[in-house]
């Protein structure tokens, strides 16, 4: 215990000093004990720490120093280890309790004088009284201290024994009188009572504190390893975490650790409430305190922070201001955290836990259901749920939960999945209101409509039953009643909650509004998915950008993906995949942030960058983006989610020829009431194009009646393959059909030019046809697609062949000429018709790459993180058949990428 405790050990009698035999006793008439005046010895365990040693050759140049710490911090060695490497004369006393009269105190400072060989002048005399010392001592005292040379150093261990305001203001004249005669060092507890302000201003104090004495992860490694043990550094940092870096804490586990047939399983999982640790601590801190003292430490160690009003509220008393001011002066493991807050050392929380059930068994959950009640009323939402959580008392936590209008944190925000982990342990007995939306949103959440209604249903009920003001209660009813409504593609039901949440918010006050942006957020996006579902475009992008342009926020970060993932799929079936890519790119980096796993966002995000990639008849990659979509929660069990999986999925199976797989792909079982018009034309069009691949024309064409010109990229590929079925007054029929709205965008153009372009080339009408094809390529150059002059087959490539075609080709579908100035080099093998494009995202990291920045400046440069960009450049290596980073930037530059 000598290696931490504050008590000192006892010297060997070979060091004990030679005392002055004119000065054997005290003014009570009783020896002097002279083990106070000697160095406390240190164990071989002790560590010498350089920096605080360092911090503590300070104490020559000023007046004052203080070494303030819990007990066990570690004070007493350290200063004893400073003392013994120091020049005389180094005066040390240990005080003790019956030191508190001043005449007994000087006269133990005049015999530590002595013992170091600094003995005062018969003038200063000594004092005859313990009760009280003559004013002449102390000035002859501190007179001849000023007159010294030398300065003496007196050490006052264990201080904070000393409560006599006299003692204070008699030290602080000495010490003020002596000038630079004298060093003093405090070594306490508690706060000393004296003007350290004052020193402090003028530069004339050393400190040393809690914070500084804590060990650092490597000092305690170092610590452990002298007491025989050995383990991993973050094993100490572990150990560090839990305990505060004490001294005390770190020692008395090391060695129980070492008695351990695994050490460092043990300092992982010890319990503290069993072991030497609460030992120490029982005897040093609690079992020194008042009952009433002692009473409010077990009971708010339930609480992880507290306050005055808190406390009270669990003891029922209303002393606890004071109490907890005293508890911190006395560094008795109580923290201050500031504005009237504190918390408990991690250590003493557990061990007073323990000792909570043994002395006052059964209160526990009692003293939780208090302080939750407390935190509810002054808005205290999540340490309220957890308190109630611990009280078991689930009405109380879904009640606060719903008042507060915080059912959407059960979606959204950093602590979602926290919350969803704390409701999981509620037991049917629970019957409130609260309680059943809390689990209906648990049920909807997982995608889980029959229990989730049920019990949302079961809720409405009884809040139609209520008189009470429930605004936030049926408010919340209207959120869970649009997830459901968006989870069975129900339009009329999603814009009824809708107009419902409209009504609700003008009752519901405004500073709870404010406070959840989530359940705003978390409305539109499921108004935006359902109307996206029913194909009624213009309404869902106004709704879902209302989404994506707000406020950002932690709590809204999950629906704004979602709305953004949306938006990018918008764009994609309206023919415009470079404004869709950097959509789902916003979507799927903002997903890929730390933390848990969001929503859907990022899966329709992945799903919208596969569909572009196949496009662009990147396949490799496209297939990538579809496999990772797989490990993301949610997957794809919604409408539009599943719906935007078969049709990235079928297209990569189209572009690799196997249609009959695509068919089956574009035609999962999606429940919903309401078809949709969008998810129908694809089905259409895959399996129209697999009974063209199959030799049915007709079957092919007669498939396709479903589809209109209000989807125009579906209208566009429908045409294609009527003329491919050798339809070609059907074709242009649908071609005509196609609304010439400003938001058909690129991949509608390039797909009726190239069907226009097919046809005149069979009517014979060539210049008709290149003209046409010289409008694609224009067009789809900017945009980089690829995949539709592949899937016009053989008809294309006598014209591609041509010079003007062939150039605007060059580069980007198929590969570039080489410069006149360019020594022709040996034969290469033909390349294929489209070289493997880059994303634009990674093409701005190969940019930085050929500048020559680094990893970590291209992530700080493009404001992604260094892993992403590591996964962009594996992803650059493979499209460019390298292995490294000077290898892609010659490649590069040989293909015309830069």
């Amino acid at each position: 215990m000598s290696a931490v405790s504050d008590l000192p050990a006892r010297a060997p009698a070979s060091e004990v000093p030679v005392v002055s035999p004119l000065s054997h006793t005290d003014p009570l008439g009783n020896p002097f004990l002279r083990t106070r005046f000697v160095l406390p010895a240190r164990p071989g365990t002790y560590l010498r720490r350089r920096r605080l040693a360092d911090h503590l050759d300070q104490a020559h140049e000023t007046p004052l120093t203080l070494l303030n710490g819990p007990a066990g911090a570690g004070k007493t060695l350290l200063a004893a280890e400073w003392a013994s490497r120091q020049s005389p004369p180094v005066a040390w006393l240990s005080l003790d309790g019956a030191d508190h009269r001043p005449g007994l105190f000087w006269a133990y400072v005049l015999q530590a004088l002595r013992a170091c060989g600094v003995p005062p002048s018969d003038a200063v005399g000594a004092p005859v009284n313990a009760s009280r010392v003559s004013r002449r001592l102390l000035s002859t005292l501190a007179s001849e201290l000023n007159e010294r040379e030398r300065p003496v150093v007196l050490v006052l261990d264990e201080y904070d024994r000393v409560a006599d305001t006299k003692i204070a203001e008699q030290l602080e004249f000495v010490l003020h009188h002596a000038g630079r005669g004298l060093r003093l060092v405090l070594i306490t507890r508690t706060e000393p009572l004296l003007p350290l302000h004052r020193y402090r201003t003028v530069g004339e104090l050393t400190e040393i504190r809690s914070a500084e004495l804590a060990f650092t992860p490597e000092e305690a490694a170092a610590l452990l390893e002298l007491h025989g043990v050995n383990v991993p550094i973050q094993a100490a940092r572990n150990l560090v975490d839990r305990t505060r870096g004490w001294a005390a804490g770190l020692s008395l586990s090391a060695l129980a650790a070492r008695e351990n047939s695994d050490p460092e399983l043990y300092l992982k999982e010890f319990e503290a409430d069993r072991s030497t640790v609460a030992d120490f601590l029982l005897a040093e801190v609690l079992k020194r305190q008042t009952r009433e003292t002692q009473d409010l430490l077990l009971r708010v160690s339930v609480l992880d922070r507290f306050c005055p009003d808190l406390a009270n509220a669990l003891t029922r008393r209303v002393d606890a201001e004071p109490l907890l001011a005293d508890l911190h002066r006395e560094n008795a493991f109580v923290e201050r955290l500031g504005h009237s807050w504190y918390q408990l050392h991690p250590l003493f929380r557990e061990i007073l836990r323990a000792h909570l059930r043994v002395r006052l068994p059964g209160l526990e959950p009692e003293l939780h259901r208090r302080a939750a009640r407390w935190l509810r009323r002054h808005g205290h939402l999540p340490e309220t749920l957890a308190h109630s959580a611990a009280a078991d008392d689930w009405d109380l936590a879904a009640g606060a939960l719903v008042d507060d209008l915080a059912i959407g944190r059960l979606f959204t925000g950093p602590n979602a999945h926290d919350l969803t982990q704390l409701f999981s342990h509620m037991g049917p007995e629970a019957r409130s209101p609260a309680t059943d939306l809390v689990r209906a949103a648990h049920g909807l959440s997982h995608h889980d409509l029959d229990h989730g209604l049920a019990n949302l249903r079961h809720a409405e009920e009884q809040l139609a039953d209520d008189d009470r003001d429930l605004a936030a209660a049926r408010l919340s009813c209207a959120l869970l009643e649009a997830l459901a409504a968006r989870l069975s593609g129900c339009p009329p039901q999603v814009e009824k909650a809708a107009e419902t949440a409209a009504e609700l918010r003008r009752e519901v006050p405004a500073h709870l509004l404010d406070k959840h942006p989530e359940l705003t957020a978390l409305l539109l996006t499921h108004v935006g998915s359902t109307l996206l579902w029913a194909g009624r475009f213009e309404d869902a992008r106004a709704v879902l950008s209302t989404v994506s342009d707000a406020p950002r926020g932690p709590s809204t970060e999950a629906p704004r993906e979602e709305a953004m993932g949306h938006l990018a799929l918008l764009d994609y079936l309206n023919g415009w995949p470079g404004r869709a890519e950097r959509k789902a790119l916003a979507a799927v980096s903002e997903a890929d942030r730390p933390g848990p796993p969001q929503a859907t966002g990022s899966v329709i995000g992945r799903l919208v960058l596969a569909a572009v990639a196949v496009d662009r008849n990147e396949l490799d990659r496209a297939q990538d983006l579809i496999d990772q979509t797989a490990g993301l929660p949610f997957e794809a069990r919604d409408p539009v989610t599943a719906a935007g999986r078969s049709l990235a999925a079928a297209r990569l199976l189209m572009a690799r020829g196997r249609m009959r797989a695509a068919v089956e792909a574009v035609a999962p079982a999606i429940p919903a009431a309401v078809a949709s018009p969008w998810a129908a034309s694809q089905q259409a069009l895959v399996t129209s194009a697999a009974h063209l691949a199959e030799g049915r024309p007709d079957k092919a064409a007669e498939t396709l009646r479903a589809v209109s010109g209000e989807q125009p990229v579906c209208a566009v590929e429908a045409a294609s393959i009527q003329l491919a079925a050798r339809r070609p007054a059907a074709a242009f029929d649908l071609l005509d059909s196609i609304h010439a709205e400003e938001h058909s965008g690129p991949a509608v153009t390039v797909r009726a030019a190239l069907v226009r372009a097919r046809a005149a080339d069979a009517a014979g009408d060539s210049a008709t046809a290149r003209k046409l094809l010289a409008q694609a390529l224009l067009t789809a150059r900017r945009e980089r697609l690829r995949r539709p002059f592949l899937d016009e087959g053989a008809w294309i490539r006598p014209h591609m062949a041509t010079a003007s075609l062939h150039d605007l080709a060059a580069g980007w579908l198929t590969p570039a000429p080489p410069l006149p100035r360019e020594r022709p080099g040996p034969p290469s093998p033909p390349a294929p018709l489209v070289v493997v494009e880059l994303s634009a995202r990674e093409h701005d990291v190969l940019e930085r790459v050929a500048r020559m920045m680094s990893t970590e400046e291209i992530a700080a440069d493009l404001y992604l993180s260094v892993n992403t960009v590591k996964t962009h450049l594996k992803s650059v290596y493979r499209k460019l058949a390298v292995n490294r980073r000077g290898e892609a930037v010659r490649r590069a530059r040989d293909l015309r990428m830069l």
